[in-house]
């Protein structure tokens, strides 16, 4: 049996491929604890390349910008799943890398995703995988209407397109680029959850409470936890499937699996990301320890420590809608009338340019109570011009 590697020490760099919000909470969390931070990512305007420090400014698969990035740090992780599986697995090679590549790599394709739910005994919608034409031509009624989705780069309700028949079906796979597709039916939903596990060096597994969440045109609006509506089973249920769903890989780091609540009370797993996640950005001010501070303690092997929700919370995402009047203007949001309400916390990421439906921050809203905190959220809601779907 091979021992588990000594913990690294404060003063220790740690890696980090990518350059976005998640990578800069994530350089945020590791600096608390006394790590230095060394981020690969190619824009020089990267929020977590600003935060760390020092930043390797090449593409991810830059042979010299990896071994710089193996000589200099003493474990490696990624912030987003689409940065090549093949670059963690050349720095694999020299360190400690968590999530491995092999995990990213099936994170980065849902066909592989659904199998590997499969393989951790998960249950998921029902599905097929059309690689070309002549699949299409063989997709039962079972499967109509229902949602048509690349199998690869789709995120926040990106290379999806809903279909009622076989020739919508032809369409939409046609408007995709004829790229390998898979077909889910569509269920009907009564909610939507996810689960934020960490699993350390030495096989340890805690969980994030699990979070509820509504989503306006596939982006992400709001997390309330605890979940509400959601009763003890399905949490239960939640919670082992995202355990197994981590064991199965033999997962080091932090992971979110996220479900569908169907109207008759079945779970099924929907998608997982191998890295921090939008739904779970309240864990930084409403919990012990933060997904962020989770995934630097499995990338340095340290212990994980055991979560808990000090504070019920509501998460509502910032788009860069909120910048522009109706008329087009941009404007700065009205950040001092929300601070000045009891409870809010404020997340800026640190992007220099708004763009609609880009993710600029996030506000929590903590409070004693969650009715509490649902009320301060609808007034943040109100005066800001967000979804109050969730509210």
């Amino acid at each position: 049996m091979t021992p588990t590697p000594r913990p690294l020490p404060p003063g220790s760099w740690l890696g980090m491929l990518g350059g976005g919000q998640l990578g800069r909470m994530a350089v945020h969390a590791a600096q608390t604890l006394g790590y230095r931070v060394a981020v690969l990512e190619p824009d020089t305007q990267a929020p977590a390349g600003a935060a760390a420090d020092f930043h390797l400014q090449a593409v991810y698969t830059d042979p010299e910008a990896l071994a710089e990035l193996a000589r200099r740090c003493g474990a490696v992780s990624t912030e987003f799943e689409n940065v090549p599986a093949q670059a963690l697995d050349r720095l694999a090679a020299a360190v400690p890398v968590a999530p491995a590549g092999a995990a990213v790599a099936v994170c980065q394709d849902r066909a592989l995703e659904k199998a590997h739910f499969a393989k951790s005994g998960v249950a998921c919608a029902p599905h097929v995988v059309l690689n070309d034409l002549d699949d299409l031509t063989r997709v039962g009624d079972e499967l109509l209407p229902g949602i048509l989705k690349t199998t690869t780069l789709g995120y926040d309700g990106k290379g999806q397109r809903r279909v009622r028949d076989h020739t919508e079906l032809l369409a939409a796979f046609a408007e995709l680029g004829g790229v390998r597709c898979v077909l889910e039916a569509l269920l009907p939903l009564a909610a939507e959850l996810s689960v934020i596990v960490a699993r350390g060096r030495d096989g340890a597994l805690v969980t994030l409470p699990v979070q509820r969440n509504w989503h306006v045109s596939g982006i992400l609006a709001t997390t309330v936890v605890p979940a509400t509506g959601i009763d003890a089973r399905q949490i239960a249920q939640a919670e082992a499937s995202a355990r197994a769903i981590a064991e199965a890989f033999g997962y080091v780091g932090v992971l979110c699996i996220e479900f569908f609540v169907l109207t008759d009370g079945r779970l099924l797993a929907n998608e997982m990301a191998p890295r921090p996640h939008n739904s779970g950005h309240y864990s930084i001010d409403a919990c012990t320890v933060s997904q962020f501070e989770l995934q630097v303690r499995a990338m340095a092997g340290l212990p994980l420590g055991q979560p808990r929700l000090h504070s019920p919370a509501v998460m509502l995402n910032l788009l860069g809608d909120l910048w522009f009047l109706a008329d087009g203007t941009q404007q700065e949001p009205d950040w001092a009338t929300v601070l000045a309400l009891p409870g809010v916390h404020l997340h800026l990421y640190g992007k220099t340019e708004p763009r609609r439906a880009r993710k600029m921050g996030h506000l929590t809203v903590t409070a004693p109570t969650q009715a509490d905190a649902l009320a301060v959220a609808r007034r943040v809601a109100a005066h800001l011009g967000l979804p109050t779907d969730g509210l």
